[in-house]
């Protein structure tokens, strides 16, 4: 797995009406094509008197598995642009299904693009976006005296304490990505003086919070 990838907050769904037209879109996070798959099943079953089931998503650490489907619609207009929202949003192992229960009233081929890209776009909006850095397990033995202090500086540098253990001593539990890891024990060695110790855990995935803002600012560097 990828050290930092996108992908949404929470599964859930988003409706849109256009010209009288229904368009709600459902969006789950996926591990394999087999759970994409069921997914869309239930959501054709729950949807079976809609016109429409679009679908399209993303797997695999290169997204090297891409599906999308029309399900009716005009080639190209529905899941083509739904997989093209997956993409520009950059979220990885992520399904989106939109249904579609048709007014009568005709939206033509781009205005069925329009209109499944922003069925996608505004449940994107609706859930949020996370992003998941795989980071390593930290744990800081340190001295009861030392304990405000290693937690302001800790506090200030927004990195999460995880768990605390009171024995003799306080073993303090932050998880840290794999370039912060050497320039955090350093600040960490000259605040406390190296009066302290530290081992390494395990690694894992933690989900932080990613605005728009975030989003432009890694596209400009």
């Amino acid at each position: 797995m990828k050290n930092e990838s996108l992908t949404i907050k929470s599964n859930g769904t988003h409706e849109i009406e256009i010209k009288k037209s229904r368009f709600i879109c459902t969006m789950a996070r996926i591990e394999n094509e087999d759970q994409a798959k069921n997914i869309i099943a239930k959501v054709s079953k729950d949807n079976a008197k809609a016109n429409h089931n679009c679908f399209a998503y993303m797997l695999g650490d290169d997204d090297h598995i891409q599906r999308e489907s029309d399900n009716g619609e005009p080639s190209g207009t529905a899941g083509v642009p739904i997989l093209e929202v997956l993409k520009m949003n950059q979220l990885h192992n992520v399904l989106a299904v939109v249904t579609r229960y048709f007014s009568g009233i005709k939206l033509g081929a781009g205005g069925l693009i329009r209109a499944y890209s922003n069925a996608t776009s505004t449940t994107i909006d609706s859930l949020g976006i996370v992003k998941l850095v795989n980071k390593q397990e930290i744990k800081l033995t340190i001295e009861y005296n030392q304990f405000d202090k290693l937690k302001y500086f800790l506090e200030q540098a927004s990195i999460p304490i995880e768990a605390t253990n009171y024995t003799d001593k306080i073993e303090v539990v932050i998880a840290v990505s794999k370039q912060d890891f050497e320039p955090l024990i350093t600040q960490i060695t000259n605040l406390l003086s190296d009066q302290f110790s530290y081992k390494k855990g395990e690694w894992k995935m933690f989900e932080v919070p990613y605005s728009r803002e975030a989003r432009q600012k890694d596209e400009d560097n």
